[in-house]
């Protein structure tokens, strides 16, 4: 079942989808002793990883946490690097030092062996809480229209289409569009749809139709993020911006499968 959750600003929406997150790993931690963590990067993350780091009654020491993705060759000097935001927003926010933290090396000469090294790790653990966002044209993490909803490995390597790599330089992360890469490593959708609780937090009103279409629209690759309405425990966390071309108060449940 996807649960729709709308705030009345980014403040409340952080707030919301990180106590979402918060209790996921809490139960896990609480049926394991440990739990597995995914988290995103960008603008739209802002709030959550800040009240999730903040969240009360989470023992960081027993969480390991991977990412979603990251730029191929990208310095991590860079600004758009999402190791360094990650080491600074979400790492280094912590009251305590995490468990473990596994990044994606996008500076690894060869990708395609950073995705078999990230495959296996993960594969040793299973995930607790995803958090996630939808691109504005609908990606979720680098998985750009047309989408690979089959795809066997856990990350892939991926080429950015050109909406994806406008909204990059759009948040300020780039001076221009040809300083944007057009390849990154990417966790792949069937990987992150194993997850045991996904918690998609997305505000702005740039993204209100890919909202609106992951939501309302046909379930299909062209629009990535609709596969999220397969998911039985997936929360999307909106504001008002994000909602508003979506009906208040939805719950949807979901019973076909995802296809391409």
């Amino acid at each position: 079942m996807m649960h729709i959750d709308i705030s009345p600003s980014k403040h409340a929406l952080g707030q919301s989808a990180a106590e979402y997150a918060a209790e996921g790993l809490r139960q896990a931690i609480a049926c394991r002793g440990t739990a597995n963590l995914i988290v995103a990067t960008g603008v739209s993350q802002f709030e959550t990883l800040q009240a999730l780091a903040a969240a009360q009654g989470v023992d960081w020491t027993k969480v390991t946490a991977f990412h979603l993705d990251e730029y191929i060759g990208l310095p991590v000097t860079h600004k758009a690097s999402f190791r360094a935001y990650l080491r600074e927003r979400f790492v280094g926010a912590l009251p305590t030092h995490i468990g473990a933290f596994h990044e994606v090396n996008g500076e690894n000469p060869d990708p395609a062996a950073e995705c078999r090294r990230l495959g296996d790790l993960i594969a040793q653990h299973p995930i607790d809480v995803a958090c996630i966002g939808i691109g504005e044209n609908g990606h979720l993490a680098f998985n750009d229209p047309p989408a690979d909803f089959e795809a066997k490995a856990a990350y892939l390597v991926v080429t950015l289409d050109a909406a994806c790599r406008k909204q990059q330089l759009g948040e300020g992360w780039f001076p221009t569009l040809e300083e944007v890469p057009k390849r990154a490593i990417s966790m792949s959708i069937p990987q992150i749809m194993k997850s045991r609780r996904i918690v998609c937090a997305v505000p702005d009103a740039r993204k209100a139709k890919a909202v609106r279409d992951a939501v309302q629209g046909p379930l299909t690759n062209l629009c990535p993020a609709s596969v999220l309405r397969t998911h039985p425990e997936c929360g999307l966390f909106l504001d008002k911006d994000s909602a508003a071309f979506i009906g208040k108060g939805m719950k949807i449940t979901i019973g076909a499968s995802a296809k391409a």
